[in-house]
């Protein structure tokens, strides 16, 4: 169906600078929203950064002026420019995908496997 591909992860220093990309592939009829969730030991799973498909972001407040979303529709590819980074970035990042393929015409939700990403202090 809808499969999504993170890169971008690794190991950075405090005050560092990562990029994540992820990109859909399968058959897909249209991608509506896009999203990057994270999670640490012992946390919940969060949302991080989402976009839809006319461009609209919205930001979970610890990382609202450090990290954008963009993507790239032709491409039904997501990014997350992360900057500024900090010890407490340190997760697993996922990829989030709200997509509906020529089968279905309901829209399903989709996720990568996810993608390492630890700063150090």
């Amino acid at each position: 169906q809808v499969q999504l591909v993170e890169s971008g992860g690794g190991l950075v220093q405090a005050g560092g600078s990562l990029r994540l990309s992820c990109a859909a592939s399968g058959s897909i009829f249209s991608i509506n929203t896009m999203g990057w969730y994270r999670q640490a030991p012992g946390n919940q799973r969060e949302l991080v950064a989402a976009i839809d498909s006319g461009g609209t972001t919205h930001y979970t407040d610890s990382v609202k002026g450090r990290f954008i979303i963009s993507r790239d529709n032709a491409q039904n590819t997501v990014f997350l420019q992360m900057n500024s980074l900090k010890p407490e970035d340190t997760a697993v990042y996922y990829c989030n995908a709200d997509a509906r393929t020529l089968r279905f015409s309901r829209s399903r939700d989709y996720w990568g496997q996810g993608t390492q990403v630890t700063v150090s202090s």
